[in-house]
Protein backbone atom coordinates (compact mmCIF):
# COMPACT_ATOMS: atom_id res chain seq x y z
CA UNK A 1 0.00 0.00 0.00
CA UNK A 2 2.69 2.32 -0.96
CA UNK A 3 1.23 6.11 -0.59
CA UNK A 4 3.38 7.87 -3.52
CA UNK A 5 3.65 11.81 -3.67
CA UNK A 6 4.10 13.06 -7.80
CA UNK A 7 5.59 16.54 -8.10
CA UNK A 8 6.56 18.52 -10.88
CA UNK A 9 6.70 22.92 -12.36
CA UNK A 10 4.18 24.12 -14.65
CA UNK A 11 4.18 22.02 -17.94
CA UNK A 12 6.81 19.84 -16.56
CA UNK A 13 4.49 16.38 -17.79
CA UNK A 14 3.42 15.56 -14.42
CA UNK A 15 -0.18 14.76 -15.57
CA UNK A 16 0.91 12.68 -17.84
CA UNK A 17 2.42 10.59 -15.47
CA UNK A 18 -0.25 10.56 -13.32
CA UNK A 19 -2.63 9.32 -16.64
CA UNK A 20 -0.08 6.84 -16.95
CA UNK A 21 0.19 5.24 -13.39
CA UNK A 22 -3.60 5.49 -13.77
CA UNK A 23 -4.12 3.08 -16.65
CA UNK A 24 -1.84 1.21 -14.59
CA UNK A 25 -4.11 0.44 -11.57
CA UNK A 26 -3.02 3.52 -9.40
CA UNK A 27 -5.81 5.39 -7.75
CA UNK A 28 -4.41 8.77 -8.04
CA UNK A 29 -6.00 11.93 -5.64
CA UNK A 30 -5.45 15.56 -7.35
CA UNK A 31 -4.42 18.36 -5.01
CA UNK A 32 -5.86 20.61 -7.39
CA UNK A 33 -9.23 19.67 -7.90
CA UNK A 34 -9.08 19.10 -3.70
CA UNK A 35 -8.03 22.60 -3.64
CA UNK A 36 -11.26 23.46 -6.20
CA UNK A 37 -13.31 21.60 -4.01
CA UNK A 38 -12.62 22.71 -0.69
CA UNK A 39 -12.61 26.40 -2.21
CA UNK A 40 -16.24 25.63 -3.54
CA UNK A 41 -19.42 28.27 -2.68
CA UNK A 42 -20.11 28.35 1.02
CA UNK A 43 -17.30 26.26 2.23
CA UNK A 44 -15.41 27.98 5.44
CA UNK A 45 -12.40 28.22 3.12
CA UNK A 46 -13.56 30.38 0.79
CA UNK A 47 -15.45 32.70 3.59
CA UNK A 48 -11.71 32.86 5.11
CA UNK A 49 -10.53 34.01 1.87
CA UNK A 50 -13.10 36.77 1.52
CA UNK A 51 -12.59 37.59 4.81
CA UNK A 52 -8.87 38.12 4.39
CA UNK A 53 -8.91 39.62 0.95
CA UNK A 54 -12.46 41.08 0.11
CA UNK A 55 -15.80 40.38 -0.58
CA UNK A 56 -14.27 41.07 -4.54
CA UNK A 57 -12.64 37.95 -4.58
CA UNK A 58 -16.36 35.95 -4.94
CA UNK A 59 -18.39 35.86 -8.03
CA UNK A 60 -22.02 37.27 -8.05
CA UNK A 61 -23.26 33.61 -7.54
CA UNK A 62 -21.08 33.40 -4.65
CA UNK A 63 -18.28 31.25 -6.41
CA UNK A 64 -14.48 32.06 -6.54
CA UNK A 65 -12.81 34.65 -8.80
CA UNK A 66 -9.80 33.09 -9.32
CA UNK A 67 -8.53 35.79 -11.73
CA UNK A 68 -9.21 38.44 -9.09
CA UNK A 69 -7.40 36.53 -6.49
CA UNK A 70 -4.52 35.88 -8.76
CA UNK A 71 -4.44 39.45 -9.36
CA UNK A 72 -3.78 39.90 -5.62
CA UNK A 73 -1.23 37.40 -4.62
CA UNK A 74 0.59 36.75 -8.06
CA UNK A 75 3.85 38.60 -7.11
CA UNK A 76 2.62 39.50 -3.58
CA UNK A 77 4.42 36.56 -1.41
CA UNK A 78 2.93 38.34 1.84
CA UNK A 79 -0.26 37.57 0.11
CA UNK A 80 0.19 34.36 -1.38
CA UNK A 81 1.39 33.41 2.29
CA UNK A 82 -2.19 34.50 4.01
CA UNK A 83 -3.50 32.83 0.98
CA UNK A 84 -1.45 29.25 1.57
CA UNK A 85 -2.05 30.17 5.43
CA UNK A 86 -6.22 29.42 4.55
CA UNK A 87 -5.85 26.68 1.99
CA UNK A 88 -2.92 24.58 2.65
CA UNK A 89 -4.64 23.21 6.19
CA UNK A 90 -7.66 22.01 4.99
CA UNK A 91 -6.02 20.54 1.18
CA UNK A 92 -3.98 18.61 3.78
CA UNK A 93 -6.82 16.97 6.18
CA UNK A 94 -9.30 16.50 2.49
CA UNK A 95 -5.96 14.90 0.88
CA UNK A 96 -5.73 12.52 4.24
CA UNK A 97 -9.24 11.83 4.12
CA UNK A 98 -8.74 10.39 0.61
CA UNK A 99 -5.69 8.50 1.34
CA UNK A 100 -7.49 6.94 4.49
CA UNK A 101 -10.50 6.13 1.87
CA UNK A 102 -8.68 4.54 -0.98
CA UNK A 103 -6.75 2.28 1.48
CA UNK A 104 -9.86 1.05 3.20
CA UNK A 105 -11.64 0.52 -0.41
CA UNK A 106 -8.34 -1.50 -1.47
CA UNK A 107 -5.39 -2.38 1.05
CA UNK A 108 -3.23 -3.42 -1.94
CA UNK A 109 -3.79 -0.09 -3.55
CA UNK A 110 -1.00 1.96 -5.05
CA UNK A 111 -1.97 5.52 -4.27
CA UNK A 112 -0.58 8.46 -6.20
CA UNK A 113 -0.91 12.16 -4.84
CA UNK A 114 -0.69 14.39 -7.33
CA UNK A 115 0.14 17.88 -5.80
CA UNK A 116 2.22 20.71 -7.95
CA UNK A 117 2.86 22.77 -4.43
CA UNK A 118 4.43 19.56 -3.02
CA UNK A 119 7.79 21.80 -1.41
CA UNK A 120 5.78 24.85 -1.34
CA UNK A 121 3.37 23.07 1.06
CA UNK A 122 5.71 20.77 2.86
CA UNK A 123 4.40 19.98 6.55
CA UNK A 124 5.25 16.26 6.87
CA UNK A 125 6.25 13.41 4.41
CA UNK A 126 3.88 10.53 4.96
CA UNK A 127 5.41 9.46 1.28
CA UNK A 128 6.98 5.56 0.75
CA UNK A 129 8.15 7.56 -2.42
CA UNK A 130 8.61 11.38 -3.76
CA UNK A 131 8.64 10.91 -7.63
CA UNK A 132 9.50 14.25 -9.54
CA UNK A 133 9.12 14.99 -13.16
CA UNK A 134 11.35 17.42 -14.71
CA UNK A 135 12.15 19.19 -17.80
CA UNK A 136 14.12 22.04 -18.14
CA UNK A 137 12.96 25.79 -18.24
CA UNK A 138 13.46 25.99 -21.10
CA UNK A 139 11.51 22.62 -22.21
CA UNK A 140 8.52 24.03 -20.17
CA UNK A 141 8.38 27.47 -21.56
CA UNK A 142 8.26 26.17 -25.08
CA UNK A 143 5.10 24.04 -24.29
CA UNK A 144 3.48 26.67 -22.65
CA UNK A 145 3.86 28.76 -25.68
CA UNK A 146 3.01 26.20 -27.82
CA UNK A 147 0.35 24.22 -26.35
CA UNK A 148 -1.31 26.65 -23.83
CA UNK A 149 -0.90 30.08 -26.11
CA UNK A 150 0.98 31.53 -23.24
CA UNK A 151 3.31 34.44 -24.23
CA UNK A 152 7.19 33.64 -24.07
CA UNK A 153 7.30 36.48 -20.90
CA UNK A 154 4.26 34.91 -19.10
CA UNK A 155 5.65 31.88 -19.54
CA UNK A 156 8.42 32.72 -17.55
CA UNK A 157 6.83 34.80 -14.63
CA UNK A 158 4.64 31.42 -14.10
CA UNK A 159 8.14 29.33 -14.15
CA UNK A 160 9.61 31.81 -11.86
CA UNK A 161 6.42 32.08 -9.56
CA UNK A 162 7.20 28.47 -8.28
CA UNK A 163 9.48 27.29 -6.47
CA UNK A 164 13.11 26.77 -8.48
CA UNK A 165 13.90 22.82 -9.99
CA UNK A 166 16.59 22.57 -7.39
CA UNK A 167 14.57 22.52 -4.62
CA UNK A 168 12.51 20.04 -6.15
CA UNK A 169 15.12 17.71 -7.16
CA UNK A 170 16.45 18.08 -3.87
CA UNK A 171 13.36 15.87 -2.69
CA UNK A 172 13.13 13.48 -5.10
CA UNK A 173 13.58 9.73 -4.45
CA UNK A 174 12.64 8.99 -8.84
CA UNK A 175 13.29 11.40 -10.51
CA UNK A 176 11.27 11.33 -14.41
CA UNK A 177 13.11 12.77 -17.32
CA UNK A 178 10.14 14.48 -19.20
CA UNK A 179 12.11 16.95 -21.83
CA UNK A 180 12.40 13.64 -24.24
CA UNK A 181 9.87 12.34 -26.25
CA UNK A 182 6.73 10.93 -24.68
CA UNK A 183 7.44 7.36 -25.39
CA UNK A 184 10.40 7.91 -23.39
CA UNK A 185 8.27 9.27 -20.39
CA UNK A 186 6.17 6.37 -20.71
CA UNK A 187 8.78 4.00 -20.34
CA UNK A 188 10.33 5.27 -17.45
CA UNK A 189 6.99 5.55 -15.65
CA UNK A 190 6.03 2.06 -16.39
CA UNK A 191 9.88 1.36 -15.07
CA UNK A 192 8.48 3.32 -11.92
CA UNK A 193 5.27 0.82 -12.05
CA UNK A 194 7.31 -1.99 -12.15
CA UNK A 195 9.87 -1.31 -9.21
CA UNK A 196 6.21 -0.16 -7.37
CA UNK A 197 4.45 -3.76 -7.86
CA UNK A 198 8.08 -5.67 -6.96
CA UNK A 199 8.06 -3.39 -3.64
CA UNK A 200 4.36 -3.70 -3.03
Amino acid sequence: MPLIALTGGIASGKSTIARRLAEHGAVIVDADAIVRDVQAPGSPVLERIAAAFGGEMLTADGALDRAALGGVVFGDPDALARLNGIVHPAVREESARRFAAAFAADPGAVVVYDVPLLVEARVDDPWDLIVVAHAPASVRIARLVSLRGLTEDDARARIASQVDDAARLAVADVVIDTAGTLEHTIAQTDALWRRLQATG
